[in-house]
């Protein structure tokens, strides 16, 4: 929704964060901060939907002084975090549901943020109704952590001793080789099952792109990293497949792990939202959610 071309601009920008109908009240959003160089959040109306906003100064909210700080990983999950607080300000009981925006949503002012909105009105009010009495439910499932090579592992030193020596060592070797390959294929299949069994009792999911294990601090492969879309009256069901879920990962080789519930950022998307349980096999989309959910949402 960024309005932000190549013209000068102003000394102040105003930064948007969520999309609601009811917007939250002034001693909500007095409690809640957005980001620290920035003023306080408030809220600017068109139609019927109301934008969650703050003024943030131009010198550090520019198109070159932000792209410079995003790419920054102390200074992106500063911002992540912020953004993530002022929409749960926008979001809470009574308040009905909330579309999160993006990160970084600026623009020059109070009226093209207006104008913004009102394009878009009626596409984000079909997702608003979407995404009421609805949360988000986050799901990993790891193969099993790999254990430290030891000294006769296959890639070290063949053993000497000559031909029947070294054949039974890569019988040895090839036989490990098969073991893994046999394990990671449970795993993966493990992950499928997860997957289908959750869509079950969702009304929507997602399946981002799998975290490196750089990012996750596993030894081990991550074989899904997927999102679903929980009715509220269904969370009882859904949690309990999770539980048993959960506790039947190990015996298949998997962990599986799962937070929530959480604000539907996964499924805040106007343009071409997920309307089912074969929807969005895609990657994330770049929504900010705070760290330790899935990424800046690790």
């Amino acid at each position: 929704m960024s309005d932000l071309p190549g013209e000068p601009e102003p000394d102040l920008l105003v930064c948007a964060f969520a999309v609601t109908r009811t917007p939250p009240d002034a001693a909500a959003l007095a409690a809640a901060a957005g980001h620290e160089e920035g003023g306080p959040l408030r809220v600017l109306r068109a139609g019927q939907l109301s934008l969650v906003v703050q003024d943030v100064p131009a010198a550090l909210f520019g198109r070159e002084a932000l792209t410079e700080r995003l790419n920054r990983p102390d200074d992106l999950e500063r911002c992540a975090r912020a953004h993530h607080r002022a929409v749960e300000a926008a979001y809470g009981p009574g308040r009905g549901p909330v579309v999160p925006l993006p990160l970084a949503n600026l623009y020059h002012g109070d009226g093209s943020a207006r104008e913004a909105l009102a394009r878009r009105e009626a596409p984000l009010g079909v997702l608003l109704d979407r995404l009421r009495h609805r949360t988000e439910w986050a799901v990993k499932v790891h193969g099993a952590d790999r254990a430290p090579r030891s000294p006769g592992a296959a890639g070290g030193p063949a053993p000497t001793g000559g031909a029947t020596g070294g054949r039974a060592y890569l019988s040895r070797a090839s036989s490990r080789q098969r073991d893994r390959q046999d394990a990671h294929g449970r795993a993966l299949a493990a992950a499928e099952a997860v997957d289908t069994a959750l869509r079950a009792h969702a009304v929507a999911a997602v399946r981002h792109r799998p975290q490196d294990e750089r990012l996750t601090g596993r030894s081990a492969p991550q074989l899904l990293n997927a999102a679903y879309l929980v009715d509220d009256a269904e969370r009882a069901r859904f949690t309990a497949a999770l539980a048993r879920l959960t506790a039947d990962g190990p015996a298949c080789g998997a962990r599986v792990e799962a937070s929530g519930p959480w604000i539907p950022y996964s499924f805040a998307r106007w343009e071409d939202p997920p309307d089912g349980p074969d929807a969005g096999r895609g990657p994330d989309h770049g929504t900010a959610r705070p760290a330790g959910h899935r990424g800046v949402p690790a």
